[in-house]
């Protein structure tokens, strides 16, 4: 999906148990419906995924990754805020 996908796709990997990601999922939420058109949004759970979580050498939870014609081209450990997600999205997917 990612490598096919024509538009940038935003990857939150994440777990049920890490607060911090609770706290981003809310976060992308809110920033989602004003994105769509221009970015594809999928959660990756890495305990139900760990291959993929290592793929991508995800350490810290959350981590966000920003794929464009399949390749990574951003990558975020930790919360990142609404205002600060949404320029970081607006400034790559030009």
């Amino acid at each position: 999906m990612i490598e096919q996908s024509p538009q940038p796709v935003l990857v939150e990997f994440h777990a049920t148990w890490c607060g911090p990601c609770q706290m981003m999922s809310g976060i992308l939420d809110e920033v989602a419906p004003s994105m769509r058109h221009k970015v594809k949004f999928v959660k990756v759970d890495t305990e139900k995924y760990p291959v993929v979580a290592s793929k991508y050498r995800i350490g810290a939870l959350p981590t966000l990754v920003l794929f464009k014609d399949g390749q990574p081209v951003d990558r975020v450990e930790g919360v990142l805020y609404a205002p600060d997600l949404r320029s970081r999205l607006e400034y790559l997917c030009r």
